[in-house]
């Protein structure tokens, strides 16, 4: 037999199963039902976890997988007033030592989040949040410039009063474009915008309970500016958060550690700061994330074993409808083995269309998530093509065993049975 031959065999015999799904539309429709729902929870399931796994990588690489993070603690007023007896909070002289004391670290970058009660312009206000922050602070935060330049060295030298905008901070307050050489008021501050980030990609502000991003609605001026002309209450922190760069081949756990045991001792035994390693987070969320899919792999390996039974039972169901048929297909030549391959074939095509219909489904359900619950979604090709490749084996597993039941009838004792 030729194999253009043998395909035609198997084409009419994918025609034929067919024909006998749309004979049975009901009873095929229920089969299908635990196909359709196994495979459209997976796959739903699994974008919504795809789109949270990439949205966790975009907002920890904000950060720097090989970044160390230092972030003040918030506290109350009472409390910070007894922690300022033995610690003056994160500052720069934090900085200086970290710098002569590790060498591990090769750069860094400092911010300092600004009380603000007003900002405007000619053209528009703005309820952006205003930072100060070094000219690093851009590189080691993979933040990129649409328009004009980024704080340089010389700006914070010479204290200079520039700003650079986000993309939406940028929108609120020039609504016609033409931002760069613009005046803002910061405060009782007047300010010349440089420059505007670009667009990026919106993500999460927190990960973990750390904060994170919200660069797109944000003002950045010269740490220095913002350190010596605006205001500050006397008990807060001269810098809300230090990142430093490490170099290649340090374990950031590791260095973790060395920061936190010498700013500990810096700030007198207080527990006024948090050091936080991106590396850990990212490996927290994907022992998270392998869970999770572990747990979505067994309620997947439950629907679907559901289905295959199902599957059998309408099989076996089909092949005492169709005795006779059979009896006077072996009659007229047909082999045990062309019984066996269009009823493994009916067995398949149930299952490959319950897998189809469950993935489109699923991916459905995964838009109306990210609708209502507004949480991100990402396709997953390989999810898709595995979840219909394991409908194809169930139908081929559970379709075996009807399948070499029919082929093995006695024709003559089919055909008196009819």
């Amino acid at each position: 037999m030729t194999s253009n031959s043998l395909w035609q065999e198997y084409w009419q015999g994918v025609v034929q199963a067919f024909a006998e799904m749309r004979h049975h539309k009901l009873r095929t429709a229920l089969t299908l039902l635990g196909m359709i729902f196994g495979v459209g929870a997976v796959i739903a399931m699994l974008s919504v976890g795809e789109g949270a796994e990439k949205e966790a990588l975009k907002m920890i690489e904000s950060m720097g997988v090989r970044n160390l993070v230092v972030d003040s603690r918030p506290m109350s007023r009472e409390a910070k007033k007894a922690v300022r007896e033995h610690s003056v909070g994160l500052s720069l002289r934090d900085v200086d030592a970290i710098r002569d004391t590790l060498p591990f670290v090769t750069r860094w970058s400092a911010e300092k989040p600004l009380s603000t009660y007003s900002l405007f312009s000619a053209a528009g206000s703005s309820d952006a949040k205003v930072v100060g922050v070094t000219p690093s602070y851009f590189e080691l935060s993979a933040l990129r410039l649409a328009n004009g330049r980024a704080i340089d060295a010389k700006d914070e030298l010479h204290f200079a009063q520039v700003a650079v905008l986000g993309p939406e901070a940028a929108r609120s307050l020039f609504p016609r474009g033409n931002v760069l050489g613009q005046l803002i008021k910061v405060n009782h501050q007047w300010f010349t915008v440089i420059g505007v980030l670009a667009q990026g990609e919106e993500i999460k502000s927190k990960i973990d309970g750390v904060k994170l991003g919200g660069e797109r609605n944000q003002v950045f001026i010269p740490l220095s500016t913002a350190l010596k002309k605006m205001h500050a209450e006397p008990l807060d922190d001269q810098l809300g958060r230090i990142k430093l760069a490490l170099a290649q081949g340090v374990e950031p756990s590791l260095a973790a550690a060395s920061v936190n045991h010498l700013l500990s001792r810096r700030h007198g035994g207080e527990q006024d700061f948090d050091v936080v390693v991106p590396a850990d987070l990212l490996a927290q969320h994907q022992r998270t994330q392998n869970i999770f899919n572990i747990v979505m792999a067994c309620v997947a390996g439950i629907s679907l074993l559901v289905g295959g039974i199902g599957i059998m039972n309408i099989m076996l169901a089909t092949i005492l409808e169709r005795t006779g048929e059979i009896g006077l297909l072996r009659a007229l030549g047909a082999r045990q083995r062309d019984i066996a391959r269009q009823f493994l074939l009916e067995s398949v095509v149930i299952s490959a269309t319950g897998g189809v219909i469950g993935i489109a489904m699923g991916m459905l359900l995964a838009l109306v998530i990210a609708t209502a619950a507004g949480w991100p979604v990402a396709w997953s090709p390989f999810a898709i093509l595995l979840s219909l490749g394991v409908c194809m084996a169930v139908g081929i597993g559970f379709g075996l065993y009807p399948a070499k039941k029919a082929a093995r009838l006695d024709p003559i004792v089919a055909l008196q049975r009819d």
